[in-house]
């Protein structure tokens, strides 16, 4: 099957199987940039956090949860109401908005567009004589657009819906102090939405106004960054890199270095942060993305965030939008606080090394998930089309059902009953099991590959004498025939050995 087909095809079935629906309300027409999420979805995001809150609370991290609303102070004190802009051109004739750095990247794609000044994207539209797409009219000047969504809090508060969840977390750096004992570094992340008005939302859930961050935060001192315990225990690990050098001369293959050579070879300055490269790209890991699809590229000089000591995104290669950003490393340094800090009138300054009576505003290091395009990739990346066969390889800790379980015929009582028997059995166990007595064997199988169902098993005419029934396996579609009495058994013993 060509690949446009195959794309055709995994588009038509996140929506038809209920993982992403919209632009919402679909009913409507829909409003650019918001997107539902379906049963199916629901459940395969639920898996993704669960697993991430497993895995995080073996890290060292804890959770928090903040308002998505804030007064304006705080955007005025973080540097969002200044800085947090798109560059965008007006076409003086229809008035369509176009985001200048990624109108200029899809009309010279051989041009590096990243962290060019607005002067610099203006001189490349009036040397190349670029014109609005739709009215072919000759773009001139770029303008700033602020992303922020203001809102109203009673009568005459001024508030936004915040922009990350990042700020959010500063906000509570006294209390995290506290609650830590003083005992750094301070590991926390926080889940939940986040908003942007956006020019123009594309590309399904890459880029939409409401979505969904998972952002994980060290606060460390300067020593700490440097000499990092935790570092010890990785620092032989391999990741893809690619830093800006090398994007600079054009080379885009990222190097599979060691932490431990990478910090030698001066690509990465800082243990800690070398750390936190290997806590992204270990939780992406094991979400069964495969290595060869996935690579860090560092920012250049001039594309990363003012303040930023190194930033890296963590990209997957898709078949339908080339490299796409599902996560941020960034050395904040000690920006955020310092800013909240003054704006405040509080003191976030430390004494982080009992040995001393030094005192340190902490470093900031960043980890910023956007959940939504993980599912994206996810699907993507294990969707496959075997003999007209769709078969989406999600591992069993994440698929909508682990197992389904199917009566051979539906309008036999016995055998109905009995399988609706080892279904609840399977609940009860914790084993999240799905029931389907509709369509034959074959469609009810074909339902099950398409939202990633890895075991199924049948209950036939046989089950009823020898207490036995018939599990297929999703990707090789195996067939073994296994008592009663041992499924759950077997089942975990799978679960186990699929980590």
């Amino acid at each position: 099957m060509k690949i446009e087909d195959n794309i055709e095809t995994f588009n038509s079935l996140v929506k038809r199987r209920g993982f992403i629906w919209g632009p919402s309300p679909e009913i409507y027409g829909g409003l650019a940039g918001f997107y539902s999420y379906g049963p199916a979805g629901m459940a395969l995001k639920n898996n993704i956090l669960n697993l991430f809150r497993q895995e995080l609370r073996y890290f060292g991290f804890g959770e928090v949860e903040c308002p998505t609303i804030m007064p304006e102070i705080v955007w005025i004190a973080s540097g969002h109401l200044d800085r947090f802009i798109d560059p965008v051109i007006k076409c003086d004739k229809c008035s369509t908005l176009y985001r200048a750095d990624r109108f200029l990247q899809e009309q010279l794609p051989d041009q590096l567009i990243d962290g060019l000044s607005f002067k610099e994207m203006e001189n490349l539209i009036q040397q190349n004589n670029l014109s609005c797409p739709k009215c072919d009219t000759p773009l001139n000047k770029i303008e700033e657009y602020n992303l922020m969504l203001k809102t109203q809090v009673g009568n005459d508060v001024t508030a936004y819906l915040r922009p990350e969840t990042a700020t959010t977390t500063y906000l509570l750096f006294n209390r995290l102090d506290q609650d830590a004992r003083r005992q750094y570094p301070i590991k926390i992340y926080q889940f939940g939405k986040a908003y942007r008005n956006e020019i123009s939302p594309r590309q399904g859930v890459l880029r939409v106004r409401a979505f969904d961050q998972f952002e994980l935060q060290l606060f460390i001192s300067k020593q700490q960054e440097m000499e990092f315990e935790d570092y010890e225990e990785i620092k032989k690990n391999t990741l893809p890199l690619l830093d800006w050098k090398n994007q600079e001369k054009n080379f885009y293959k990222p190097e599979i270095i060691s932490l431990e050579d990478a910090i030698n070879k001066n690509i990465l300055k800082k243990p800690a942060f070398a750390y936190c490269l290997y806590i992204s790209y270990y939780l992406t890991i094991i979400l069964g993305i495969p290595e060869e699809l996935i690579r860090f590229r560092q920012h250049s000089l001039n594309e990363r965030a003012h303040y930023a000591d190194d930033a890296w995104d963590l990209e997957i290669n898709t078949r339908q939008f080339g490299w796409v950003e599902i996560c941020g490393v960034h050395d904040r340094t000690d920006y955020d606080l310092k800013r909240h800090a003054e704006f405040s009138k509080q003191n976030f300054e430390v004494n982080m090394n009992p040995e001393t009576e030094f005192k340190e505003i902490p470093q900031v290091l960043e980890i910023a998930f956007g959940i939504d395009r993980i599912i994206y990739t996810l699907l993507e990346t294990t969707f496959y089309v075997e003999e007209g066969r769709i078969n989406l390889r999600l591992s069993p800790a994440l698929a909508p059902n682990t197992v389904a379980v199917f009566p051979l015929v539906k309008n036999k009582e016995n055998i109905r009953n009995l399988a609706l028997k080892i279904h609840r059995n399977l609940l009860e166990n914790r084993i999240n099991s799905f029931f389907d007595a509709a369509g034959s064997i074959g469609k009810r199988y074909r339902r099950q590959d398409e939202i990633g169902t890895t075991y199924c098993i049948t209950i036939d005419y046989e089950s009823l004498k020898d207490n036995s029934v018939t599990i297929r396996f999703r990707d090789s579609m195996e067939q073994e025939r296994v008592n009663i009495n041992d499924l759950v058994d077997m089942l975990r013993k799978k679960f186990r050995n699929s980590k």
